[in-house]
């Protein structure tokens, strides 16, 4: 590898990297929405699995603007790279919450413990706690055919990691 990329490398892992950073931010954008507008809460393990998108987004946008600046090629593939060891890592986390929706091996033992809030509409925490059951990670919420979000993000994270690592270590 040389220091210096041509143009068209350069341009590539631009294109690469800015693809990567929308890409992350609508996947995870996606949960949200699975969330806030659909009305599906996450469990323990869903939010974590959001944990790589969060810094992968931002870095990738990074990357890109690096590129864009005409950083050591060194510099930029670095970054690539990591995105895909996110992407790993968030692979890992929707293969093993899929294992524990499917029940192929058990969760965590405090996988009902999330932070959210829940509103008593003017009564009592124990009047809540009547109506609301907080998720659990060995119950898909969704399946989408016949894959749950953690299965589908699975996916995600398979195709923008390997994304990633093209970027970082293709042919110039």
């Amino acid at each position: 590898m040389t220091d210096i990329a041509t143009p068209a490398a350069t341009l590539r892992r631009t294109q690469i990297a800015g693809f990567l950073a929308v890409a992350m931010a609508a996947t995870v954008g996606g949960a949200l929405a699975f969330q806030y507008i659909g009305g599906y809460i996450p469990c323990k393990l869903c939010y974590e699995q959001r944990l790589p998108y969060y810094i992968g987004a931002p870095l990738m946008l990074v990357a890109c603007l690096a590129s864009l600046m005409r950083a050591p090629a060194w510099a930029v593939r670095g970054l690539l790279a990591i995105g895909g060891l996110l992407m790993v890592y968030g692979l890992y986390l929707g293969v093993f919450h899929s294992g524990v929706e499917w029940g192929w091996w058990p969760g965590p033992t405090d996988c009902t413990t999330v932070g959210v809030s829940v509103d008593t509409g003017g009564n009592g925490v124990l009047d809540a706690l009547n109506e609301f059951v907080p998720p659990s990670c060995d119950k898909a919420a969704l399946r989408i055919l016949g894959l749950s979000l953690a299965g589908w993000q699975a996916i995600a994270a398979l195709i923008l990691g390997a994304v990633a690592f093209k970027g970082a270590f293709g042919k110039d």
